[in-house]
């Protein structure tokens, strides 16, 4: 039976469709806007995965290139492993939906997005968070709340947009994808122009108050088409058994959480994790090791939260709003351009700039962006930082979204690509963790850049946010470790200069947040900010005035269009020739823009003259030092530049009668010429000896 409901939000119709496509999964809907539309199923295991202590939830999001009527790119010409956009997607839609199960649920699910129909107009990352939630909410799947994506932009009036198209995107000073119930924000993820605290909140006001208008569509639907929800359940809980445990563990456990380093915290929680297995569990019963597991978690969670909010101290001994010990380093690595190691606390980061040319831009084929980007940020995150022994692979969806996150938070403040013609790669080694180590990679990236002598506006911090309530009882913390993110409410990760917001994001686990604590969340972080950003100006407070000479120097020249094949040489022979000879990098593009690097400035200057060389025009009456090519019987032809030879007639060789021209020159001689003549072909004819009486002539006077 199929079903549409629609909403219109600023003067554009958003619809949901189901009933009639992949009707065999548990739920399934296709979102549109204008012409962009999504195809989004859910599917549930019809069992629990037994022996799992979490929700087996997997979201997956693919661009089909028949969607804008185009081939994928690539040998294969099939869509492959899923491009970094793509994984970036796959996370904006699990983090809002993900808190919504119920805690019980341990049902592998599987939600699925497909963009199917794009109109180049319209972006399908925000309608495939709206499609996620509705098609879990008609489904038997127990998902019970529904959350809606929205994006907001602003135009050069200040206006804000809802959904705008990515034309507007692109002459915004704000792009902020975020997602909510009708009652609360749950996600955040932003970009941003250097935003002030007030204007971010009104955007995000002015998002959550039309997602609650798709939500209200998604109701109906549900009321429509809406399956009975599976029943969860809920295991039977040994009161006696819990009263006991949580008897024994809440003493040690007080004191476990008092101890600040994170190494002997962990070690005082693990051993009394084994005392308590040792007291309640020593056959090793399995299924009651889950249970009492389960009990040690929530022993865990309680005491944390309970002492922060009643003695409004954390658990390494710091106030809500106190940073822990900052140091930086620059300069640490003497080959790499840009180098730095920032510590807070025990998060660590080497960070290093590496700046290259045009040829080194990444190739990006979605259906969003075709075309090539000149500034990377990529994150690691090894296994030793958090003392684990795991299999090195390549980046998962965290790293991906950690790089991401800080790239955005810093591309604002680099310079132009005309001012500072460079390729810019960040990279990040996490070489320890405790918190926040995507916020140490914006710090680092930043200082990385200024050793490297890139000419950024301003520096860049960053610092993550947390939040722990209870009813009225609400700490917001500065600066959180892992321990608080991973038993807190919030992970707020904030990015800026001293003058404002540029990148954003959040996360809540509980059902949302207030305008009022997300202010008061954002004038918190606006103050660590300030801090962090002296503590970096200590060790470098402005970009070097020289680049290490290490790095390429660019330099860029422009000739004409129609002079490119002449520079190219016919497949490519002219140019590699130049190469060859000078030993620098050179690139050149359709409009006729010639960059050319090398750290040594005689080899760029020697490649630049012989460019200019190649792409001089022929004047008449100019004299040029040629070389004789060939001879004739009727005369010579002579290259007076690369690629431009002229004819020398046997009459005007010299200025006596002659009989043959190798009498007078031979191949290979350099002799002077005079230009007298270009004809309508492009045919230059020269004269050797009026060139010769033009220099006695100079010579007499």
């Amino acid at each position: 039976m199929q079903k549409k409901v629609e909403t219109v939000l600023d003067g554009k119709t958003l619809s949901l469709e189901a009933g009639w496509l992949a009707k065999q999964a548990n739920g399934s809907v296709v979102v549109r806007q204008g012409d962009t539309m999504v195809l989004v199923t859910a599917t549930m295991a019809a069992s629990a995965r037994e022996g799992i202590d979490f929700f087996p939830l997997t979201v997956d999001f693919r661009e089909r290139t028949y969607a804008a009527g185009r081939f994928p790119g690539g040998f294969l010409k099939r869509e492959a492993r899923p491009s970094d956009p793509e994984t970036l997607v796959c996370r904006l839609i699990d983090r809002p939906i993900r808190p919504m199960f119920e805690d019980n649920f341990k049902n592998e699910t599987q939600v699925v997005c497909f963009v199917i129909s794009h109109d180049q107009e319209n972006p399908a990352d925000v309608a495939a968070i709206t499609g996620a939630s509705a098609a879990l909410l008609i489904s038997d799947i127990p998902f019970h709340t529904p959350v809606a994506g929205a994006r907001v932009a602003r135009d050069k009036e200040g206006k804000f947009l809802i959904n705008p198209t990515l034309e507007q995107m692109a002459e915004s000073d704000l792009n902020l994808v975020m997602a909510g119930t009708a009652d609360a924000i749950t996600m955040v993820e932003a970009g941003a122009q250097e935003l002030d605290e007030a204007t971010m909140i009104e955007a995000l006001a002015f998002g959550h108050e039309h997602i609650k208008e798709i939500v209200k569509i998604q109701v109906e639907l549900r009321e429509m088409l809406g399956k009975e929800k599976a029943k969860v359940e809920v295991p039977e809980v040994n009161t006696e058994l819990q009263d006991k445990i949580v008897a024994f563990l809440t003493p040690g456990m007080e004191k476990a959480m008092q101890i600040p380093g994170k190494q002997d915290r962990q070690d005082a929680i693990d051993q009394l994790k084994e005392s308590m297995k040792e007291q309640f569990n020593p056959e090793a019963d399995p299924d009651l090791e889950a249970e009492i597991k389960g009990h040690f978690k929530k022993v865990e969670k309680e005491v944390m939260r309970r002492q922060t909010l009643e003695t409004q101290t954390r658990v390494d001994g710091r106030k809500p709003d106190e940073i822990r010990p900052i140091t930086c380093q620059t300069g640490f690595l003497p080959r790499a351009h840009g180098s730095s190691i920032f510590t807070r606390g025990e998060t660590q980061a080497l960070v290093t700039t590496t700046l290259g040319t045009s040829s080194d831009e990444q190739r990006m084929d979605t259906l969003d962006f075709r075309g090539s980007k000149s500034f990377l940020l990529h994150y690691n995150f090894p296994a030793f930082c958090t003392g684990e022994v795991k299999f090195i692979s390549g980046p998962g969806r965290r790293e991906i979204g950690h790089g991401m996150l800080a790239e955005r938070g810093l591309a604002p403040m680099l310079p132009s690509r005309d001012d500072f013609p460079y390729t810019i790669r960040i990279v990040s080694d996490i070489l320890e963790s405790n918190g926040s180590s995507s916020m140490a990679s914006v710090c680092g990236g930043s200082l990385s850049l200024m050793d490297a002598g890139v000419p950024v506006k301003k520096a860049v911090a960053g610092i993550a946010m947390g939040l722990i309530k209870e009813q009225d009882h609400i700490a917001i913390l500065s600066d959180i470790t892992g321990t608080e993110d991973h038993l807190g409410d919030m992970d707020f990760k904030v990015v800026g200069t001293d003058a404002g917001i540029t990148a954003l994001q959040m996360d809540i686990k509980i059902d949302g947040l207030t305008k009022e604590l997300m202010a008061q969340a954002l004038e918190q972080a606006r103050a660590g900010r300030l801090f962090i950003l002296g503590e970096m100006a200590k060790a470098l407070e402005a970009p070097r005035p020289q680049m290490s000479k290490y790095a390429p120097r660019i330099t860029t020249i422009t000739v004409p269009v129609d002079k490119i094949r002449d520079v190219i040489g016919p497949g490519g022979k002219v140019i590699r020739d130049i190469i060859d000879k000078t030993g620098v990098q050179i690139d050149i593009n359709d409009s006729g823009l010639v960059t050319i690097a090398s750290a040594d400035e005689a080899a760029a200057e020697k490649a630049i003259g012989i460019i200019q060389n190649l792409v001089q025009d022929v004047e008449v009456g100019k004299i040029y030092m040629g070389k004789v090519k060939k001879i004739m019987d009727f005369g010579a032809f002579v290259e007076i530049f690369p690629g431009t030879d002229g004819l020398v007639h046997i009459s005007q060789i010299c200025d006596r009668r002659i009989k043959r021209v190798s009498d007078e020159i031979s191949e290979g001689d350099e002799i002077v010429v005079k230009v007298i003549d270009v004809d309508r072909n492009g045919k230059v004819k020269l004269s050797r000896k009026e060139a010769m009486r033009d220099e006695a002539e100079a010579a007499l006077h």
